[in-house]
C-alpha cells in the first residue's frame, strides 16, 4: 500500500526500509574496482583549483548598498554578514560573514532493481573544495541555479526523474537543512526514486548495490556529504513480519546486530516519541535566538578582517573566506570563480551510544548555530571543532569532548574522517566516531542530552528540520556498520 503523489505511488516507509535491508545484495566482495573508477574519473575530469584575490573574481564583486559578496546575476549564493542573539553558550551576542543561498536545490539518488538486488546510481563528481577532487555523490546534485541553466552550461543529467518529467516511484522527499554555523537557512530537498527506464551509460555514473555504497563510508573522504545525507534519510523501520529476517543476518549478540535491532525499531526506547518532541519544542521555545542580516563590513565589530586576498577571524579561528578559480574537463561548464569557506581547524563529531534495557539507544544534544532554521536541531553527542575552545572557561567545554578525545580504542565501534561539502567548502574534513560506553555511564549532567534509539532518530528523519546535517552523516556512517558484515 501507499500514498500518491501526483502520478507517483509513495510506498508505505517500512517497504522501502525492508528492501534496502534485504535487498543490499549481500557482503560486499571488494572495494578496490570502485576506488580505482573514481581515480580515474578524477585523472579525466581533471579538476584545478587556485585561489585568486577578490578584485580578480570575474562576475564576482563586493554589493555598494551593503557590501555584501554576490553573483552578477543575483543567484548562486552570496557572502552577507550576520547578527545573532542569544541567552545560553559562551559567545552570546557576535556578527559573523555567512552564506546566502536562498534556494532549494535537489540531492537525489536513482535506485533501480537488477536480478532482484536493489542498486543505486552513483555519480563520480568532482568538486573545488574537496580534500581529493573526486568523490561518490548523489546521482543527482544540484542547486536551482544549475538545474535552470544560470551558468549557460550543458543540461543537469537525470533531472527528470525527480521533477516529474519522467516516470519514477518516490521512495523518499524530504527537506533537510545544511550547516547551520555557516548557511544561512539553507536546505535542500533529499530524494530516492525507483526507476523503470534503461537509463543510459555515463563513465561519470556507475550503479552500485547497497552494500557496496555502505561499504565506501569505511574509508576517508570518499562518499561524499550529499550522498550522506541523502543514504540517511533512507528508512529504516521494517515490516514486522520480516524484522527476524533482516536480524538472522548478522551474528546473535554482535555489536552490528544490537545496532540494527536499534535502527529496525524492534527494541524499547528509554523515552517515547512524545516526550522527545516536547522536550525539543521545549528547548526551541525557551531559547532565546535572533538573527539579523548585517552589512558585511560590520563583521569588524566582531574580530573578522577583510582584506582583498580573503576574510579571516583576528584570532585565527572558526574560518575563512577567500575566492578560487575552478577549471575541470567534465562539468555543465568547464571554468568558473567562485568564493570558497575553509574552516580553521578540524572537526569532531563523535555519537555516544549505549544498552540500555537491551536496546542500543544514541546519545543526541540539541544543537543552535548561528544560521540554524527553527532554533535548535538534533545533533551529535559532540559536535564542534576543538581548537574553537582551547580558551573557554570550563564550564563551556563541549559536553564529552574530553571524554571522546581520550577514549580507549577497545570502546570505539567507528572511525573514519569526511570531508564536507566541496561545492561551497574548501577542504572541510571532520572526523567522525561511534563510540560504546559502559552500562554506567552518566549522562545526566548534560541536560540538553537525550537518549534516542536509531529508529527515533530516523523517524524523525521524514520530517524536515529536526536532524541537522552532522547527525545525518553519522547515521548513514552507522548503516555502515551493520551492513558490513551482513549476508
Amino acid at each position: 500500500m501507499g500514498d500518491r503523489t501526483g502520478d507517483r505511488t509513495i510506498p508505505e516507509s517500512s517497504q522501502t526500509a525492508t528492501r534496502f535491508l534485504l535487498g543490499d545484495g549481500g557482503i560486499p566482495t571488494a572495494t578496490a574496482e570502485t576506488h580505482d573508477w573514481l581515480t580515474r574519473n578524477g585523472a579525466e575530469q581533471r579538476l584545478e583549483v587556485a585561489r585568486v584575490p577578490f578584485s580578480a573574481m570575474d562576475r564576482w564583486s563586493f554589493q555598494p548598498e551593503d557590501g555584501r559578496l554576490a553573483h552578477e546575476s543575483g543567484r548562486f549564493f552570496s557572502i552577507e554578514g550576520l547578527h545573532v542573539r542569544t541567552n545560553f553558550g559562551w559567545r552570546r551576542d557576535w556578527i559573523q560573514p555567512i552564506i546566502v543561498q536562498p534556494e532549494i536545490g535537489f540531492l537525489g539518488l536513482i535506485v533501480k532493481e537488477f536480478d532482484g538486488v536493489l542498486h543505486v546510481l552513483a555519480q563520480a563528481k568532482a568538486e573545488p573544495g574537496n580534500i581529493n577532487a573526486v568523490q561518490l555523490s548523489p546521482t543527482l546534485q544540484a542547486t536551482r541555479s544549475n538545474y535552470t541553466g544560470v551558468h549557460r552550461g550543458s543540461k543537469v543529467r537525470f533531472i527528470e526523474y525527480f521533477n516529474g518529467t519522467r516516470p519514477s516511484r518516490i521512495l523518499v522527499d524530504v527537506l533537510q537543512s545544511e550547516q547551520g554555523a555557516w548557511f544561512l537557512r539553507k536546505r535542500n530537498r533529499n530524494m530516492v526514486v525507483e526507476v523503470f527506464d534503461d537509463l543510459p551509460e555515463h563513465p561519470n555514473f556507475r550503479w552500485l548495490t547497497v552494500a557496496q555504497l555502505r561499504a565506501m563510508l569505511h574509508h576517508d573522504n570518499v562518499v561524499n556529504m550529499d550522498l550522506r545525507t541523502v543514504l540517511a534519510c533512507v528508512p529504516t523501520a521494517v515490516e514486522r513480519d520480516r524484522a527476524d529476517d533482516v536480524l538472522a543476518r548478522l551474528p546473535e549478540g554482535s555489536f552490528q546486530a544490537r545496532l540494527l535491532h536499534s535502527f529496525i525499531g524492534a527494541g524499547t526506547p528509554a523515552n517515547n516519541m512524545n516526550s522527545l518532541l516536547s522536550w525539543i519544542s521545549d528547548v526551541r521555545a525557551r531559547r532565546e535566538f535572533v538573527q539579523r542580516g548585517r552589512p558585511l563590513p560590520d563583521i569588524e565589530r566582531s574580530g573578522w578582517i577583510r582584506r582583498d586576498d580573503g576574510i579571516e577571524h583576528e584570532e585565527k579561528k572558526y574560518f575563512d573566506v577567500f575566492g578560487v578559480t575552478v577549471a575541470t574537463s567534465d562539468r555543465e561548464v568547464n571554468s568558473w570563480m567562485q568564493p570558497l569557506l575553509s574552516p580553521a581547524n578540524n572537526g569532531l563529531l563523535a555519537l555516544l551510544v549505549k544498552d540500555i534495557g537491551g536496546t542500543l539507544h544514541a546519545l543526541v544534544q540539541l544543537r543552535t548555530e548561528a544560521g540554524g532554521m527553527d532554533v535548535a536541531e538534533l545533533a551529535p553527542t559532540v559536535h564542534c571543532q576543538p581548537d574553537n575552545y582551547a580558551d573557554a572557561p570550563e564550564e563551556f567545554r563541549p559536553a564529552y569532548v574530553d571524554y571522546v578525545l581520550n577514549v580507549p580504542r577497545s570502546q570505539v565501534r567507528y572511525d573514519a574522517w569526511h570531508s564536507e561539502e566541496g561545492g561551497r567548502f574548501y577542504r572541510n574534513e571532520n572526523r567522525y566516531m561511534l563510540i560504546e560506553v559502559p552500562a554506567d555511564f552518566d549522562a545526566s549532567a548534560a541536560p540538553d542530552h537525550r537518549w534516542m534509539t536509531f529508529d527515533q532518530i530516523t523517524y524523525l528523519l521524514g520530517h524536515s528540520h529536526y536532524v541537522n546535517i552532522q547527525l545525518r552523516s553519522i547515521i548513514a556512517c552507522a548503516s555502515a556498520v551493520y551492513t558490513r558484515t551482513a549476508g
